[in-house]
């Protein structure tokens, strides 16, 4: 079983999501330059796009910097694993950081 599946297994049936006491970090307020370490998916997340965001690489322990945002700020494009992805705001508030750089 892949840590995706145990991580929204227990999502789903309730059990709380492992969290990190040092996270206090929003991927959605890291700015254009700044690092980070994803630490979790908030649970307000609904679970297909948990899903999506963690075959996007959007994984506990994933390294993921901020390249750019848009002119209105939205969509931001981010470096993950070794390659962009852009998201909404809305999408990136949901992902948890601990702040690397």
């Amino acid at each position: 079983m892949s840590m995706v599946s145990v991580q929204l297994g227990g999502r789903q049936s309730g059990l709380p999501m492992p969290t990190d006491s040092a996270e206090g970090a929003r991927l959605a307020d890291l700015r254009p330059g700044m690092s980070g370490q994803v630490t979790d998916i908030d649970e307000s997340v609904e679970p297909s796009t948990a899903r999506r965001l963690f075959d996007l690489g959007f994984a506990p322990g994933a390294e993921v910097t901020v390249l750019r945002k848009a002119p209105l700020g939205d969509p931001v494009v981010f470096q993950v694993v070794e390659y962009e992805v852009a998201l909404r705001k809305e999408q990136a508030a949901g992902i948890r950081v601990r702040r690397t750089a």
